[in-house]
């Protein structure tokens, strides 16, 4: 068990001018406040804030932290106050205690919701003052440590916030012990025959493991030797949880798994790191692909290393670790790790430092997320180590998620890029949308104004940025047309009986009935109307006078409502659609999928926009709510040339742009602009914007050109 001469010795032994008289009172106040209070385990109560406080000595942490840990359960859990705190301890120890104090006077609906805002209020916090978040951890291994004599159902709960939350958050910090040790315990609680089953394994072969272990430390230290490079060497399996996450991931058993020993080299300059790597390399065969920079390139947490998989004695493959003594402090420690005794600054700052760019990041979800649900989500996503590390065009660096893809870099500079994100080049090529972009690339957002989100882009995008930007939009869009149809559907069921939506919105009545069927808004029941969920004959009761209901005609809806609507709403165009049987309807071609004459189409009313048409299996046709969907056909009277985008990748080669061009001209199509890009490779992507009259025309021009000597590919843009 923990005493406070522990908790002081801990300190000073990283802090020797360190003053312990405000922890000896930290102390007293604690032991005091929680006197006659016990654990679960039976332990009075006092042994925890003991254990936390050492957690946070060596951490490295400061005097005003270590009597933060003593204190903060106090506020929550006794009758003293923050203002009490504030007196006896100072400022910053009160504002530490308030930081990780949970909002117990709400009422909340559920757990989640609970667990969100507790969240919101901490990161608040530790956005002024990191070290509330240390505190916090080192609150939450000790708590996890004693999980035991919890019952097994709020032993699951917790460890799963601790594997979704609190260790990525030490990783974050850089704090990697702490990291591991809370993924090891959540490990055990939430999936306890599993963990028991690769804990005995790691167990019965733990005397081969360890002669292997000194096998290689001897090759290697003695290569060390003769090339005179002073190191410190080590060698141990990887710990449990990262081992079953590998397990899973290559679907391998343990006895057939590979690369579960890590070994370590310490050495005194950056330079000599570079060195060993390459008497490491000269060693053994290095694994292709397997090699790291991290000194060049740190990770977002601070991380410095190089890492290497080699193929070791016996054949056996293991990973290398090389890094400064000053890069290993910094690796197991973390922020703590510069922090010195007297900083005057604990907070993120205003440094552009892009450490803090999650925190940043966390600090702008808490104020735009106000779904509990979806700022949780959000944070689990993107609080996992970032590996991927790209270019923008002008040679700036991003760190991304592994998965991610252009439009998680598009939003990640600005929202309305990511809306009105076409297309991608990464390292001058033309990609896809859903590329995963890797190490290295250099990437650049092709923008076309007017262009929107659809609800396919969920899919592709990996950061919690883009998921929430397009689901935010997407969410206000379905909403906003919902809403437009709903009024006119009222409208549209009011008009027998003399009343106009506008009128009845006047008396007060849609309040009424809003209220009456337990909606929030009228808004939300209008909307609810035009999502096709709530009858319209349902409301007219409550709208409508008894008089009127019972001496006028009875509303007649008419078998198709929406034909109504467009017949009194839309302006007349020759465009060559028919809609629900009328022709010269406005109608919209957007240019996602640019439809032409024959292909099958959808068509969905919207105001402003007349009819928008899509191809059916367009994505976005998607993001339209069913209830304004229409019946569209192609005019067989009026046929209208469309305009779309073709692009040929092909080799560069003299003559090729003209024989591309006497396949159009030889089907009757003309061309309206071109566009060609050639790479280093002498590989050419060319661009046509071409006018067709239907869909069998530009099928055979494109078994033309495919036939054309090295054209490589033919696709149709938006398409």
């Amino acid at each position: 068990m923990v005493r406070l001469e522990d908790v002081i010795n801990e300190l000073k032994r990283h802090h020797p001018d360190a003053d312990s008289t405000q922890i000896q009172r930290a102390y007293v106040f604690s032991a005091m406040a929680h006197e006659g209070q016990t654990r679960r385990s039976g332990e009075p109560y006092l042994t925890h804030p003991l254990e936390v406080s050492y957690i946070v000595a060596r951490l490295r942490m400061d005097v005003a932290s270590v009597a933060a840990a003593l204190l903060h359960d106090t506020v929550e859990d006794t009758v003293a106050t923050v203002e009490q705190l504030q007196e006896d301890f100072g400022d910053d120890v009160a504002f530490l205690v308030k930081g990780l104090t949970k909002l117990e006077k709400i009422n909340f609906s559920n757990a989640e919701e609970a667990q969100a805002e507790n969240f919101r209020k901490m990161v608040v916090a530790m956005s002024r003052d990191l070290r509330v978040i240390v505190v916090k951890l080192a609150d939450r291994l000790h708590n996890m440590r004693t999980l035991t004599h919890l019952k097994p159902e709020k032993q699951q709960r917790i460890a799963r916030e601790t594997l979704e939350i609190y260790a990525p958050l030490a990783n974050r910090l850089g704090i990697a012990w702490v990291k591991t040790e809370l993924e090891d315990l959540s490990f055990k609680y939430l999936h306890p025959d599993e963990y028991k089953s690769l804990a005995e394994r790691i167990k019965k072969t733990k005397k081969e493991r360890e002669s292997y272990i000194e096998k290689v430390i001897g090759l290697m230290g003695a290569e060390m030797a003769r090339h005179n490079l002073q190191c410190e060497l080590s060698g141990r399996p990887k710990h449990l949880w990262s081992i079953r996450q590998k397990m899973k991931k290559s679907e391998a058993e343990f006895e057939s798994l590979y690369d579960i020993l890590a070994f370590r080299i310490l050495v005194d300059e950056v330079g000599e790191c570079y060195e060993a790597l390459g008497h490491v390399h000269s060693l053994w065969k290095p694994v292709p692909g397997r090699f790291k920079d991290y000194i060049a390139l740190p990770k977002a947490n601070g991380y410095r290393s190089l890492h290497t998989s080699v193929l070791g004695p016996d054949r056996e493959r293991i990973e290398i670790q090389v890094r400064t003594h000053e890069m290993h402090r910094t690796a197991e420690y973390g922020i703590a790790a510069h922090w010195s005794y007297k900083e005057a600054n604990y907070g993120m700052g205003s440094s552009p430092d892009r450490k803090f760019d999650w925190l940043r990041q966390l600090l702008e979800w808490q104020q735009d997320l106000k779904d509990p649900s979806d700022f949780m989500e959000t944070v689990k996503v993107d609080l996992f180590d970032q590996e991927v590390y790209v270019f923008t065009p002008n040679g700036d660096v991003k760190a991304f998620p592994r998965g991610a893809t252009p439009l998680d870099f598009a939003y990640s500079i600005h929202t309305d890029l990511g809306h009105e994100c076409s297309g991608a080049k990464v390292n001058g090529r033309m990609v896809k949308l859903n590329y995963k972009l890797q190490n290295g690339d250099r990437v650049e957002i092709l923008r076309t104004p007017g262009n929107k989100p659809n609800r396919d882009w969920l899919n592709i995008v990996k950061t919690g940025r883009a998921t929430t930007k397009i689901r935010t939009y997407l969410r206000q869009e379905s909403r906003d047309q919902a809403l437009q149809l709903g009024q006119e559907m009222l409208e549209q069921g009011l008009k027998p009986y003399g009343l106009t939506f506008n009128k009845v919105r006047k008396t007060g009545k849609l309040e009424t009935c809003a209220n009456k069927s337990g909606y929030r808004t009228v808004n939300e029941m209008v909307a609810l109307v035009g999502y096709g969920k709530l009858r319209l004959e349902s409301l007219l009761p409550d709208l409508v006078p008894a008089s009127k209901l019972e001496s006028g005609p009875e509303p007649q809806r008419p078998d198709n409502p929406i034909k109504k609507l467009i017949k009194r709403v839309l302006p007349k165009s020759n465009t060559g659609i028919v809609v629900d049987g009328l022709e010269g309807v406005a109608t919209t071609f957007p240019k996602c999928c640019n439809p032409v004459h024959g292909e099958d189409i959808v068509g969905f009313v919207t105001r402003g926009k007349g009819v928008v048409i899509h191809r059916k299996d367009c994505p976005r046709a998607r993001d339209y709510d069913p209830a304004c969907r229409v019946d569209v056909q192609w005019s067989s009277r009026a046929k209208q040339t469309r305009e779309v985008e073709i692009r040929v990748y092909t080799s560069d080669t003299t003559g090729m742009l003209a024989s591309i061009s006497q396949s159009f001209y030889n089907a009757n199509i003309n061309i309206t602009a071109v566009n060609c890009i050639t790479d280093e490779d002498r590989k050419a992507v060319n661009n046509f914007k071409v006018q067709v009259s239907d869909w069998d025309q530009l099928q055979r021009v494109v078994g033309s050109i495919s036939k054309i000597d090295g054209v490589t590919k033919v696709e149709r843009v938006g398409g």
